[in-house]
């Protein structure tokens, strides 16, 4: 059995599943898929296990000149794209509950964190007026997003956590409700923001939906949290840069 839901995986073997396979071995499958989106042209996923899986369309393959006729390897694709001038965003780790923590997750008590609506919207400004606006950025958590939880001290929102529904490669059954969370600096530590999230992903699994919690990867505070609140790492996922050439 699986560590992580079927629902999650088969996702995440859409944009790879799904063409022509210019090479595979043990550490590196590469793909072209015609069925990419125009910003999804170039996906890359590493895996947990450390397998490099990258699905680019045909258009593309053709114009930095991959084909299956070359010894392929990920450092040949990389150094193709950056002749191409095609750059990749910067990396996202991806985390999930897997199947076990689901279970555990679901038998929880309720705790300090409790969903928030509209009735709320004086703490939450409070709440938004505390916090940097680079933090406010980062997190991407907001009051009329699909759930919202808050944790609070002494009656005070002192952090809040947020999902939307979030789907690619034009699967939208995946119902997946990608997660962002923020804690105001003075409280961080504390144990809030672990509340939070847990407590909103049970809520999200209630929904019919799949908690999914994304980072950058040299966000160490965020990975911390993830670990803490009984995620574990699918992967490691980039896609072409806005800013690429090609």
């Amino acid at each position: 059995m699986s560590l992580f839901s079927q629902i999650i995986v088969d996702f995440w073997k859409t944009p790879f599943a799904n063409g022509d396979v210019l090479h595979d071995d043990d550490t590196f499958l590469l793909v072209t898929n015609p069925a990419l989106e125009e910003d999804e042209r170039v996906t890359v996923l590493e895996t947990a296990d450390g397998k490099v899986l990258a699905a680019l369309t045909p258009s593309l393959a053709c114009k930095v000149g991959l084909d299956r006729r070359q010894q392929l390897s990920e450092q040949v694709f990389h150094r193709k794209l950056d002749e191409a001038g095609i750059s990749l965003h910067g990396a996202d780790y991806l985390f999930y509950f897997g199947e076990s923590e689901r279970a555990a997750l679901a038998q929880e008590g309720v705790d300090a964190a409790r969903q928030l609506s509209e009735r709320d919207g004086a703490a939450f400004s409070t709440f938004e007026a505390a916090a940097s606006e680079q933090d406010l950025d980062d997190a991407f958590v907001e009051l009329d997003h699909w759930a919202v939880f808050g944790s609070f001290e002494r009656g005070r929102l002192v952090s809040a956590a947020s999902a939307y529904p979030w789907c690619a490669y034009g699967w939208s059954d995946a119902r997946l409700g990608d997660i962002g969370v923020l804690t105001l600096a003075e409280f961080r530590g504390r144990g809030h923001a672990r509340k939070a999230v847990r407590a909103l992903a049970r809520y999200t699994y209630e929904q019919g939906y799949h908690p999914q919690y994304r980072c950058q990867t040299d966000n160490t505070a965020s990975v911390a949290l993830a670990n803490a609140a009984g995620l574990t790492l699918f992967g490691k996922w980039q896609m072409v840069s806005p800013d690429s050439a090609a």
